[in-house]
């Protein structure tokens, strides 16, 4: 690293850094937000994020390419450190049960199959519900992300289950909706 990037690490550093490992990283980052209430239009953002991931992964792509701007943009060592350091105790309970295992479900052709799922789950993100509307799609992603950090295919196969539930409540949720609007009209 140069003296300019000991201070601040660029996206497209820690990008290259991370390779592979980006893909499940990134996926994982953008569906946190999605677990906890935010405000309107962090669903979005973070839904368009994983769209571009998961077409990527879908594409059969090695290592995770960003925009030009989003690969440019830096954040400061010690913010990093901080992040990293409020994460590690997190990560270390989350290991203790996972592992690399059945690794069909992480490898190279299922990797198509969650990226595909991952770009399904970001436009559910985008979908404007209300009240826990966010909640079922980000916890799937969530699942799916610590699956593909750890290429644990056990945690895949949960992701993908998640997945399904989350398209059940989130169709349930749009027929409410509807039915509601219907009503008042």
């Amino acid at each position: 690293m140069t003296a300019h990037s000991a201070q601040r690490i660029s996206l497209g550093e820690l990008v290259r850094a991370l390779r592979n490992r980006a893909f499940g990283l990134t996926v994982l980052l953008f569906g946190i937000p999605n677990c906890l209430p935010m405000p309107p239009g962090i669903p979005v953002l973070c839904g368009l994020v994983l769209c571009l991931v998961g077409v990527q992964m879908a594409l059969g792509r090695d290592e995770l390419w960003l925009p030009g701007w989003m690969a440019r943009r830096t954040l400061s060592r010690d913010l990093l450190e901080k992040i990293i350091g409020r994460a590690l105790p997190w990560v270390k309970r989350f290991e203790a049960y996972s592992k690399p295992r059945h690794a069909f479900f992480s490898g190279v052709t299922a990797r198509t199959v969650v990226g595909l799922v991952v770009v399904v789950l970001g436009l559910l993100l985008m979908l404007p519900i209300p009240i826990f509307g966010n909640l079922p799609p980000g916890i799937a992603v969530c699942i799916l992300g610590l699956g593909l950090v750890e290429r644990d295919g056990a945690f895949i196969i949960a992701g993908l289950f998640a997945s399904l539930v989350s398209l059940g409540v989130m169709g349930l949720l749009s027929w409410l909706l509807f039915q509601g609007a219907l009503a008042v009209f």
